[in-house]
Protein backbone atom coordinates (compact mmCIF):
# COMPACT_ATOMS: atom_id res chain seq x y z
CA UNK A 1 0.00 0.00 0.00
CA UNK A 2 1.08 3.37 -0.43
CA UNK A 3 2.73 5.06 2.01
CA UNK A 4 -0.03 7.84 2.47
CA UNK A 5 -2.51 5.37 2.74
CA UNK A 6 -4.45 3.94 6.21
CA UNK A 7 -4.39 0.27 6.73
CA UNK A 8 -6.36 0.15 9.38
CA UNK A 9 -9.19 1.88 7.97
CA UNK A 10 -9.20 0.22 4.76
CA UNK A 11 -9.58 -3.26 6.62
CA UNK A 12 -12.23 -1.74 8.64
CA UNK A 13 -13.96 -0.65 5.04
CA UNK A 14 -13.18 -4.10 3.55
CA UNK A 15 -14.72 -5.70 6.77
CA UNK A 16 -18.19 -3.14 6.44
CA UNK A 17 -18.44 -4.22 2.84
CA UNK A 18 -17.98 -7.63 2.91
CA UNK A 19 -20.38 -7.71 5.97
CA UNK A 20 -22.97 -5.90 3.93
CA UNK A 21 -22.18 -7.79 0.32
CA UNK A 22 -20.88 -4.23 -1.28
CA UNK A 23 -22.48 -0.54 0.25
CA UNK A 24 -23.38 2.69 -1.84
CA UNK A 25 -21.06 4.50 -2.99
CA UNK A 26 -22.72 6.97 -0.56
CA UNK A 27 -21.78 4.88 1.94
CA UNK A 28 -18.30 4.72 1.24
CA UNK A 29 -17.68 8.76 0.76
CA UNK A 30 -19.75 9.04 4.09
CA UNK A 31 -17.45 7.12 5.92
CA UNK A 32 -14.32 8.04 4.13
CA UNK A 33 -15.21 11.70 4.80
CA UNK A 34 -16.71 11.41 8.20
CA UNK A 35 -16.07 8.13 10.08
CA UNK A 36 -15.35 9.69 13.73
CA UNK A 37 -12.05 8.16 13.75
CA UNK A 38 -10.59 7.78 10.46
CA UNK A 39 -12.39 10.18 8.04
CA UNK A 40 -11.10 13.03 6.28
CA UNK A 41 -12.76 15.90 8.15
CA UNK A 42 -12.59 14.11 11.98
CA UNK A 43 -8.38 14.18 11.24
CA UNK A 44 -6.53 17.21 13.25
CA UNK A 45 -4.74 17.98 10.08
CA UNK A 46 -4.42 20.97 7.82
CA UNK A 47 -6.54 21.09 5.08
CA UNK A 48 -6.86 24.62 3.79
CA UNK A 49 -3.98 26.91 2.46
CA UNK A 50 -0.74 26.30 1.67
CA UNK A 51 0.22 23.67 4.06
CA UNK A 52 -3.33 21.61 3.08
CA UNK A 53 -5.34 20.02 0.33
CA UNK A 54 -7.24 23.21 -1.07
CA UNK A 55 -7.90 27.05 -0.91
CA UNK A 56 -11.66 28.49 0.10
CA UNK A 57 -12.25 31.72 -1.12
CA UNK A 58 -11.80 32.73 2.95
CA UNK A 59 -8.56 31.32 2.59
CA UNK A 60 -7.32 33.75 0.17
CA UNK A 61 -8.27 37.04 2.07
CA UNK A 62 -9.75 38.43 4.20
CA UNK A 63 -11.84 40.68 1.57
CA UNK A 64 -14.73 38.12 1.41
CA UNK A 65 -15.49 37.85 4.59
CA UNK A 66 -15.39 41.66 4.68
CA UNK A 67 -18.13 41.69 2.20
CA UNK A 68 -19.94 38.64 3.15
CA UNK A 69 -20.56 41.01 6.65
CA UNK A 70 -21.22 43.75 4.59
CA UNK A 71 -24.47 42.06 3.26
CA UNK A 72 -24.93 40.42 6.82
CA UNK A 73 -25.56 44.17 8.12
CA UNK A 74 -27.93 44.94 5.11
CA UNK A 75 -30.28 41.88 6.56
CA UNK A 76 -29.59 42.85 9.76
CA UNK A 77 -31.29 46.27 9.03
CA UNK A 78 -34.23 44.55 7.51
CA UNK A 79 -34.66 42.35 10.06
CA UNK A 80 -35.68 45.62 12.35
CA UNK A 81 -32.01 45.93 13.90
CA UNK A 82 -32.42 43.35 16.97
CA UNK A 83 -31.09 40.58 17.67
CA UNK A 84 -29.65 38.40 14.76
CA UNK A 85 -28.13 35.23 14.65
CA UNK A 86 -25.49 34.54 12.09
CA UNK A 87 -25.34 30.42 12.34
CA UNK A 88 -22.92 29.22 9.80
CA UNK A 89 -22.21 24.98 9.45
CA UNK A 90 -19.14 23.44 8.49
CA UNK A 91 -16.87 26.29 9.25
CA UNK A 92 -13.47 25.03 8.18
CA UNK A 93 -10.88 26.15 10.33
CA UNK A 94 -12.71 29.62 11.29
CA UNK A 95 -10.96 31.81 8.52
CA UNK A 96 -14.19 33.07 7.05
CA UNK A 97 -15.84 33.13 10.90
CA UNK A 98 -13.20 35.45 12.13
CA UNK A 99 -13.18 37.90 9.05
CA UNK A 100 -16.63 38.22 9.29
CA UNK A 101 -17.01 39.22 12.99
CA UNK A 102 -13.70 41.17 12.85
CA UNK A 103 -15.24 43.23 9.78
CA UNK A 104 -19.00 43.52 11.77
CA UNK A 105 -16.81 44.80 14.83
CA UNK A 106 -14.65 47.22 13.38
CA UNK A 107 -17.41 48.58 10.91
CA UNK A 108 -20.49 47.93 12.56
CA UNK A 109 -20.30 48.13 16.42
CA UNK A 110 -23.96 48.07 16.85
CA UNK A 111 -24.85 45.86 14.78
CA UNK A 112 -21.79 43.59 16.74
CA UNK A 113 -23.56 43.86 20.38
CA UNK A 114 -26.69 42.51 19.30
CA UNK A 115 -25.03 39.63 17.17
CA UNK A 116 -24.89 35.72 18.19
CA UNK A 117 -22.35 33.91 15.85
CA UNK A 118 -22.94 30.03 16.56
CA UNK A 119 -21.08 27.33 14.94
CA UNK A 120 -22.46 23.97 13.63
CA UNK A 121 -19.50 21.86 13.71
CA UNK A 122 -19.39 17.72 14.16
CA UNK A 123 -15.53 17.38 14.19
CA UNK A 124 -13.98 18.03 17.48
CA UNK A 125 -10.70 19.01 15.86
CA UNK A 126 -11.96 21.59 14.20
CA UNK A 127 -14.07 22.89 17.15
CA UNK A 128 -10.68 23.37 18.84
CA UNK A 129 -9.12 25.56 15.70
CA UNK A 130 -12.24 27.48 15.76
CA UNK A 131 -12.31 28.54 19.13
CA UNK A 132 -7.97 28.61 18.06
CA UNK A 133 -8.73 31.54 16.32
CA UNK A 134 -12.11 33.15 17.56
CA UNK A 135 -10.98 34.00 21.18
CA UNK A 136 -11.47 37.61 20.94
CA UNK A 137 -14.78 37.11 19.85
CA UNK A 138 -15.88 34.22 21.97
CA UNK A 139 -14.75 36.56 25.25
CA UNK A 140 -17.05 39.17 24.17
CA UNK A 141 -19.64 36.75 24.10
CA UNK A 142 -20.58 36.39 20.48
CA UNK A 143 -19.83 32.97 19.17
CA UNK A 144 -20.93 29.59 20.61
CA UNK A 145 -21.15 26.08 19.17
CA UNK A 146 -24.69 24.29 18.84
CA UNK A 147 -26.27 21.12 16.93
CA UNK A 148 -28.55 22.14 14.03
CA UNK A 149 -32.09 21.57 15.82
CA UNK A 150 -30.78 23.69 18.94
CA UNK A 151 -31.12 26.74 15.95
CA UNK A 152 -34.72 26.12 16.15
CA UNK A 153 -36.67 29.44 16.20
CA UNK A 154 -33.50 31.36 14.66
CA UNK A 155 -34.19 35.08 12.84
CA UNK A 156 -30.95 36.05 11.23
CA UNK A 157 -28.99 34.28 8.43
CA UNK A 158 -28.00 30.71 8.00
CA UNK A 159 -24.64 30.73 6.25
CA UNK A 160 -22.65 28.20 4.29
CA UNK A 161 -19.54 28.13 1.96
CA UNK A 162 -18.26 25.09 0.56
CA UNK A 163 -20.40 22.48 2.83
CA UNK A 164 -23.02 20.99 0.30
CA UNK A 165 -20.54 20.16 -1.77
CA UNK A 166 -19.20 17.38 0.52
CA UNK A 167 -22.53 15.83 1.43
CA UNK A 168 -22.28 11.92 0.22
CA UNK A 169 -23.62 11.13 -3.05
CA UNK A 170 -25.11 8.48 -4.99
CA UNK A 171 -23.35 7.48 -7.97
CA UNK A 172 -26.18 7.21 -10.73
CA UNK A 173 -25.71 5.48 -14.62
CA UNK A 174 -28.34 4.96 -17.31
CA UNK A 175 -27.95 1.78 -19.08
CA UNK A 176 -30.90 0.18 -21.42
CA UNK A 177 -33.21 3.32 -19.99
CA UNK A 178 -32.89 1.97 -16.51
CA UNK A 179 -30.85 3.92 -13.79
CA UNK A 180 -28.65 2.05 -11.85
CA UNK A 181 -26.86 2.91 -9.00
CA UNK A 182 -22.67 2.43 -8.00
CA UNK A 183 -22.31 -0.14 -4.90
CA UNK A 184 -18.52 -0.82 -3.57
CA UNK A 185 -17.22 -4.26 -3.57
CA UNK A 186 -13.84 -5.36 -2.33
CA UNK A 187 -10.97 -6.35 -4.85
CA UNK A 188 -7.68 -7.78 -3.16
CA UNK A 189 -6.57 -5.05 -1.61
CA UNK A 190 -8.52 -2.41 -1.72
CA UNK A 191 -11.90 -1.86 -3.83
CA UNK A 192 -14.06 -2.04 -7.02
CA UNK A 193 -17.42 -1.07 -8.40
CA UNK A 194 -20.80 -2.77 -9.60
CA UNK A 195 -23.96 -1.52 -10.88
CA UNK A 196 -26.86 -2.62 -9.31
CA UNK A 197 -30.74 -1.28 -8.75
CA UNK A 198 -31.40 1.81 -6.85
CA UNK A 199 -30.60 1.61 -2.90
CA UNK A 200 -33.56 4.13 -2.84
CA UNK A 201 -36.97 5.04 -4.35
CA UNK A 202 -35.84 8.16 -3.22
CA UNK A 203 -33.11 8.76 -5.89
CA UNK A 204 -35.77 7.83 -8.88
CA UNK A 205 -38.25 10.31 -7.17
CA UNK A 206 -35.38 12.66 -7.23
CA UNK A 207 -34.83 12.83 -11.03
CA UNK A 208 -39.07 13.07 -11.25
CA UNK A 209 -39.48 16.00 -9.77
CA UNK A 210 -36.65 17.66 -11.68
CA UNK A 211 -38.44 16.23 -15.29
CA UNK A 212 -35.23 15.13 -16.27
CA UNK A 213 -32.62 11.88 -16.30
CA UNK A 214 -29.37 11.14 -17.11
CA UNK A 215 -28.61 10.80 -20.54
CA UNK A 216 -27.95 6.95 -21.97
CA UNK A 217 -25.02 5.91 -20.67
CA UNK A 218 -23.57 8.56 -18.39
CA UNK A 219 -22.80 8.65 -15.17
CA UNK A 220 -23.98 11.51 -12.30
CA UNK A 221 -24.18 11.82 -8.35
CA UNK A 222 -27.22 12.19 -6.73
CA UNK A 223 -27.13 14.40 -3.72
CA UNK A 224 -30.00 12.84 -1.89
CA UNK A 225 -28.30 14.52 1.63
CA UNK A 226 -28.49 18.27 0.13
CA UNK A 227 -32.10 18.06 -0.28
CA UNK A 228 -32.63 17.08 3.25
CA UNK A 229 -30.30 19.29 4.62
CA UNK A 230 -32.36 21.89 3.41
CA UNK A 231 -35.50 20.97 4.58
CA UNK A 232 -33.82 21.30 8.16
CA UNK A 233 -32.11 24.55 7.41
CA UNK A 234 -35.90 25.99 6.42
CA UNK A 235 -37.20 24.37 9.51
CA UNK A 236 -35.15 26.03 11.97
CA UNK A 237 -35.11 29.59 10.56
CA UNK A 238 -38.04 31.12 11.96
CA UNK A 239 -37.53 34.74 9.87
CA UNK A 240 -34.32 35.75 8.00
CA UNK A 241 -32.11 34.25 5.38
CA UNK A 242 -30.19 31.44 3.88
CA UNK A 243 -26.97 32.31 2.14
CA UNK A 244 -25.27 29.03 0.85
CA UNK A 245 -22.20 29.24 -1.53
CA UNK A 246 -21.06 26.34 -3.37
CA UNK A 247 -19.25 25.01 -6.48
CA UNK A 248 -22.11 23.91 -8.72
CA UNK A 249 -25.18 24.46 -11.77
CA UNK A 250 -28.91 24.16 -12.30
CA UNK A 251 -30.22 20.76 -12.28
CA UNK A 252 -30.15 21.07 -16.66
CA UNK A 253 -26.92 22.19 -16.44
CA UNK A 254 -25.29 19.80 -14.01
CA UNK A 255 -27.17 16.92 -15.74
CA UNK A 256 -26.56 17.77 -19.08
CA UNK A 257 -26.57 15.05 -21.99
CA UNK A 258 -22.51 16.22 -22.46
CA UNK A 259 -21.34 16.09 -18.80
CA UNK A 260 -20.85 12.06 -19.55
CA UNK A 261 -18.78 11.31 -16.82
CA UNK A 262 -20.39 13.72 -13.49
CA UNK A 263 -18.29 16.14 -11.48
CA UNK A 264 -16.77 13.92 -8.91
CA UNK A 265 -13.69 15.02 -7.78
CA UNK A 266 -11.05 14.35 -4.94
CA UNK A 267 -8.07 16.60 -3.76
CA UNK A 268 -5.12 15.94 -2.04
CA UNK A 269 -2.12 18.25 -1.54
CA UNK A 270 -3.70 20.74 -4.20
CA UNK A 271 -4.14 17.68 -6.73
CA UNK A 272 -7.05 16.65 -8.31
CA UNK A 273 -7.61 13.11 -9.64
CA UNK A 274 -10.78 11.36 -10.22
CA UNK A 275 -10.22 8.15 -7.55
CA UNK A 276 -12.22 8.15 -4.80
CA UNK A 277 -10.95 4.80 -3.89
CA UNK A 278 -7.18 6.10 -3.41
CA UNK A 279 -6.16 6.67 -0.16
CA UNK A 280 -9.93 6.68 1.66
CA UNK A 281 -9.72 9.47 4.79
CA UNK A 282 -6.74 11.14 3.60
CA UNK A 283 -8.55 13.10 0.51
CA UNK A 284 -11.32 15.31 -0.08
CA UNK A 285 -13.96 13.94 -2.21
CA UNK A 286 -16.34 16.70 -3.53
CA UNK A 287 -19.45 16.79 -6.20
CA UNK A 288 -20.80 19.71 -7.77
CA UNK A 289 -23.60 21.15 -6.01
CA UNK A 290 -27.84 21.21 -7.57
CA UNK A 291 -28.84 24.13 -6.91
CA UNK A 292 -32.29 23.78 -8.80
CA UNK A 293 -32.93 21.10 -5.92
CA UNK A 294 -31.91 23.20 -3.24
CA UNK A 295 -34.38 25.94 -4.17
CA UNK A 296 -37.36 23.71 -4.48
CA UNK A 297 -36.35 22.26 -1.87
CA UNK A 298 -36.78 25.19 0.14
CA UNK A 299 -39.49 26.79 -1.31
CA UNK A 300 -42.14 23.73 -0.28
CA UNK A 301 -40.90 24.97 3.43
CA UNK A 302 -41.12 28.70 2.78
CA UNK A 303 -37.81 29.83 1.54
CA UNK A 304 -37.68 32.43 -1.12
CA UNK A 305 -35.48 32.36 -3.81
CA UNK A 306 -34.26 36.27 -3.49
CA UNK A 307 -31.16 36.00 -5.35
CA UNK A 308 -28.55 34.09 -7.21
CA UNK A 309 -25.28 34.22 -9.36
CA UNK A 310 -21.97 33.56 -9.85
CA UNK A 311 -19.30 34.28 -6.90
CA UNK A 312 -17.98 37.45 -9.43
CA UNK A 313 -21.50 38.93 -9.59
CA UNK A 314 -22.19 38.65 -6.23
CA UNK A 315 -19.10 39.92 -4.48
CA UNK A 316 -18.78 42.90 -7.49
CA UNK A 317 -22.16 43.85 -6.58
CA UNK A 318 -21.27 44.01 -2.58
CA UNK A 319 -18.15 46.33 -3.38
CA UNK A 320 -15.22 44.01 -4.61
CA UNK A 321 -13.70 46.08 -6.99
CA UNK A 322 -13.67 49.67 -4.57
CA UNK A 323 -12.59 47.75 -1.67
CA UNK A 324 -9.36 46.37 -4.61
CA UNK A 325 -9.10 49.79 -4.73
CA UNK A 326 -8.86 50.97 -1.18
CA UNK A 327 -6.44 47.39 -0.92
CA UNK A 328 -4.27 48.91 -2.89
CA UNK A 329 -4.13 52.30 -2.29
CA UNK A 330 -2.43 51.55 0.90
CA UNK A 331 0.46 49.13 -0.38
CA UNK A 332 3.10 51.60 -1.29
CA UNK A 333 5.38 48.70 -2.80
CA UNK A 334 4.19 47.92 -6.24
CA UNK A 335 5.09 44.70 -6.41
CA UNK A 336 3.12 43.59 -2.84
CA UNK A 337 0.30 45.57 -5.02
CA UNK A 338 0.52 43.92 -7.84
CA UNK A 339 0.64 40.28 -5.97
CA UNK A 340 -2.42 41.77 -3.88
CA UNK A 341 -4.28 42.60 -7.01
CA UNK A 342 -3.78 38.94 -8.84
CA UNK A 343 -4.42 37.35 -4.84
CA UNK A 344 -8.01 38.81 -4.97
CA UNK A 345 -8.57 38.27 -8.74
CA UNK A 346 -8.77 34.81 -7.79
CA UNK A 347 -12.11 35.37 -6.07
CA UNK A 348 -13.80 36.69 -9.00
CA UNK A 349 -12.08 35.61 -12.46
CA UNK A 350 -13.11 32.40 -14.60
CA UNK A 351 -11.09 29.42 -15.72
CA UNK A 352 -9.13 29.03 -12.83
CA UNK A 353 -10.13 31.41 -10.59
CA UNK A 354 -13.62 30.86 -7.87
CA UNK A 355 -15.78 33.32 -10.12
CA UNK A 356 -17.75 31.51 -12.26
CA UNK A 357 -17.44 27.62 -10.75
CA UNK A 358 -19.29 29.13 -7.75
CA UNK A 359 -22.47 30.49 -7.13
CA UNK A 360 -23.97 31.89 -4.59
CA UNK A 361 -28.16 31.47 -3.63
CA UNK A 362 -30.01 33.26 -0.78
CA UNK A 363 -33.02 32.03 0.10
CA UNK A 364 -35.51 34.25 2.60
CA UNK A 365 -38.46 33.28 4.89
CA UNK A 366 -40.95 36.15 6.14
CA UNK A 367 -38.86 38.55 4.48
CA UNK A 368 -40.62 39.70 1.62
CA UNK A 369 -38.93 40.43 -1.89
CA UNK A 370 -36.16 42.53 -0.46
CA UNK A 371 -33.31 44.29 -3.29
CA UNK A 372 -30.36 42.54 -1.72
CA UNK A 373 -26.67 44.65 -1.77
CA UNK A 374 -24.93 41.91 -3.82
CA UNK A 375 -27.70 42.16 -6.28
CA UNK A 376 -26.00 45.09 -7.90
CA UNK A 377 -25.73 45.52 -11.38
CA UNK A 378 -22.63 45.56 -12.75
CA UNK A 379 -23.09 48.07 -15.34
CA UNK A 380 -24.01 49.95 -12.23
CA UNK A 381 -20.40 49.73 -10.84
CA UNK A 382 -17.89 52.52 -12.28
CA UNK A 383 -14.39 50.62 -13.15
CA UNK A 384 -11.74 52.46 -12.28
CA UNK A 385 -8.50 52.34 -14.29
CA UNK A 386 -5.56 50.20 -13.14
CA UNK A 387 -8.04 47.38 -11.82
Amino acid sequence: MAEQENPEFISQLQSRIQAAGGISFAEFMELALYHPVHGYYSAACPRIGKQGDFFTSSSIHSCFGRLLAKQLEQMWQLLGKGRFTVAEQGAGEGYLALDILDAIAEDYPDFYSLLNYRIVEISPALQKKQAEQLVRHIDAGRVEWCALPQLKGMQGCFLSNELVDAFPVHLIEKHSGTLQEVFVVNQGAGFAEELRPLSTERISNYFTALGLEPAEGNRCEVNLAARQWMVEVAEVVKKGFVLTIDYGFPAEELFAAWRRTGTLLCYQQHQTNEDPYRQPGRQDITAHVDFTTLQEAGRKRGLVPLYFGHQYQFLMGLGFLEMLIELQSRETDPQKAQALRMNLKTLILPDGGMGDSFKVLVQGKHVGTPELLCSRKIQNISIASGV
